[in-house]
């Protein structure tokens, strides 16, 4: 069973010859060289600035490893769905895993900068779990999608779940615009006590009633939303089945805001 695809850059862009232009599968166990040398490489790369032995991918079940061959070199290995998330692969390091399902492996080569890419679009869960065993664990988030304050937090998301992982986040006009539809009574005062709701519920601050309030948030709605898309509270299919069924979300005129995320009159 084929776990790991490999993409080769398109022929004709210092790219592999003609033999290796296709999708590679890899099984597990299995491994695939690349380099500049037409011998011993199973992936030729045809550039200059590429060693003639550069490097390995290897699959490993469900995920892969990269093997860096240069002595001189560092790889780098993004992951084109982050918002600039990468790892760096040093010179003669072997094996380093590489935790991104869709990855793109960047080569320095003499001034250019040559990629291809590497798939890993198997995944492998747990079977059916046995009865319970004791006190149930408590969950790490409790979040009830179905409350109006899932829907702000599912609204400040929605831009970065959009494909634009650099979105800017909406102000709290915006969110209001955006939730109006499905919730007439919506306005600046809800939302924002909302907000402020969830920076508690998901303990980014101190509650009301402690002791010690803590030290201002500045920057709340970017807290939440870094929280909310790191641990996958949010995905796209909670987008669809918490906001209105509109195609985008409303555009307005961006409101000023300090901070904390209150607008600035």
């Amino acid at each position: 069973m084929y776990s790991i695809i490999v993409v080769p850059p398109a022929p004709g862009e210092d790219g592999p010859d003609d033999h290796a232009s296709g999708q590679v599968r890899l099984a597990p166990g299995d491994r695939l060289a690349f380099g500049r040398s037409a011998h011993g490489n199973d992936l030729r790369i045809a550039h200059e600035g590429v060693s003639r032995r550069a490097g390995e991918v290897a699959a490993q079940g469900a995920f892969w490893t990269l093997s860096n061959f240069s002595r001189g070199q560092t790889y780098v290995v993004e992951n084109p769905e982050g918002a600039g998330e990468h790892i760096k692969v040093a010179p003669g390091r072997l094996d380093a895993p590489v935790p991104f399902e869709f990855a793109r492996i960047v080569l320095p080569a003499a001034g250019d900068l040559l990629t291809f890419e590497v798939w890993a679009p198997r995944h492998d869960y747990l079977g059916a779990a046995p009865g319970p065993d004791g006190a149930t664990t408590a969950p790490a988030f409790s979040l009830d999608r179905g409350k109006r304050y899932f829907a702000v937090l599912a609204a400040l998301c929605e831009p970065r779940l959009r494909g634009e992982p650099h979105a800017p986040l909406p102000t709290v006009d915006q969110v209001v615009a955006r939730l109006r539809p499905g919730w007439p009574a919506a306005s600046r005062a809800s939302v924002q006590w909302n907000i402020d709701y969830l920076a508690v519920k998901l303990r980014l601050k101190p509650g009301p009633d402690a002791a010690d309030p803590g030290p201002r948030l500045n920057g709340k709605k970017e807290s939440l939303v870094s929280l909310a898309l790191r641990f996958d509270l949010v995905r796209e299919d909670d987008v669809l089945a918490s906001l209105p069924p509109t195609a985008a979300a409303p555009v307005t005129a961006p409101v000023p805001e300090s901070g904390d995320g209150t607008a600035l009159r």
